[in-house]
């Protein structure tokens, strides 16, 4: 998921602690998403969907499927 995250972040000009803003999730958590390759929380992926303003599905990785 993150790294359909960061080609968003990328193609709009934002950073992470912009995103940490529009989301109210700490930009640590965010980091650790993308350096730990953990994935967010459901309410979490909400947020982040809503922020960079896509659905869930064009943030979910179908090859974990």
């Amino acid at each position: 998921m993150w790294q359909r995250v960061e080609k968003i972040l990328k193609d709009e000009g934002l950073s992470v602690y912009e995103l940490s803003k529009k989301t109210g999730i700490p930009d640590n958590t965010l980091r650790n998403y993308r350096l730990k390759h953990s994935d967010p929380s459901f309410t979490n992926a909400c947020k982040i969907a809503d922020a960079l303003g896509v659905s869930l599905d064009e943030l979910r990785d179908r090859s974990v499927i």
